[in-house]
């Protein structure tokens, strides 16, 4: 697979105009997709995503990603089905096991053990699977009749088996990753690791090493599908810069890593417009990533990184 993706993490809105002009920035800049998070304190994702269908024309939408332990999967079913409806089929997904106590607490929301969390998020994706592909509510039958409603389904088949739109997930560890491995159309292989012994939310950036080993995990747990999923990854800083070496010398305790690992991480770009270009090629050759976003605060920056890479003869993405 040679064709890239872009995207941009929504963290913040404005007025409606005033985001609405921020989507049709990021699809002119190059972006094929945008996505929201599922954090307390940022927007809500799913109202975010449909406005920014309707501000767009070709841009895709997602999750990136949601906290399955927020959602009850029959009304996240609803809520996918709505969406991608109102989006057009341009949804994609996202889901996640959850990583910030603190928002478990503020939302009284039990936090569960890791294992619980992740056995929450596989029989999640299992419901909404079975729930996509029942044809309707039998106790709404009646109704549906009298007034001729349609059945709410998702627009898409791509994911869930065929019923439903592609299903993201992503994380660092082996279960969430075997998970991925075993049904996800996009892989997000993140670069976010947890500190040992510090609160839960508390992370540092993974090495090179640690994502050569992470693909080479999930890849055996995907078997046959391996070569059929996209690879996708969060970059977690992009740096501007003519000087590299220093520019991750002064960011590297901070991001818990050594300068030589930050320098080569797939995770963070750092130097030019045309190294980190160059960052992207190999993360490409090496890692298989083709799809990968940064969060909003870096988009013009990496515009200008994507019309680089699309420059040295790399096509984007094709338009579904």
């Amino acid at each position: 697979m040679t064709d890239f993706r872009f995207s941009v993490n929504v963290l913040g809105i404005e007025s409606p105009e005033g985001f609405a002009r921020s989507c049709r920035a990021v699809e002119d800049a190059g972006f094929d997709a945008l996505f929201a998070a599922d954090h307390l304190g940022v927007p809500a994702p799913f109202p975010v995503l449909v406005a920014a269908a309707h501000a767009t024309e070709r841009m895709r939408v997602g999750t990136l990603v949601l906290n399955a332990a927020f959602w009850n999967p029959a009304l996240l079913a609803r809520e996918i089905a709505t969406t991608d409806a109102l989006t057009g089929g341009r949804l994609e997904v996202g889901l996640g096991a959850g990583h910030m106590r603190w928002e478990f607490e503020s939302a009284g929301i039990a936090w569960e053990s890791f294992g619980t969390r992740a056995d929450h998020l596989e029989s999640t994706v299992t419901a909404l699977r079975r729930l996509f592909a029942q044809p309707a509510y039998e106790p709404q039958a009646a109704m549906r009749e009298a007034f001729g409603l349609p059945v709410l389904r998702p627009v898409q088949r791509h994911g869930f088996g065929g019923e439903g739109p592609p299903l993201i997930i992503g994380g660092t560890g082996d279960r969430i990753l075997a998970i991925a491995g075993a049904c996800a159309d996009i892989v997000s292989v993140a670069g976010a690791y947890q500190v040992p012994g510090r609160p839960p939310g508390t992370f540092r950036i993974g090495s090179a090493a640690e994502a050569d080993e992470r693909i080479r995990f999930t890849r055996a747990c995907a078997g046959p599908r391996a070569d059929h999923i996209e690879w996708h990854t969060l970059v977690q800083m992009v740096i501007e810069t003519d000087d590299r070496r220093a520019a991750a010398a002064a960011a590297a305790e901070r991001l818990g890593i050594r300068v030589g690992d930050l320098l080569d991480t797939p995770f963070v770009l750092i130097g030019t417009v045309e190294e980190m270009a160059a960052q992207i090629l190999t993360a490409r050759d090496r890692y298989g990533f083709t799809h990968f976003t940064v969060h909003a605060p870096y988009r013009d920056v990496f515009a200008r990184v994507i019309a680089q890479v699309r420059a040295n003869g790399v096509s984007p993405a094709p338009a579904d």
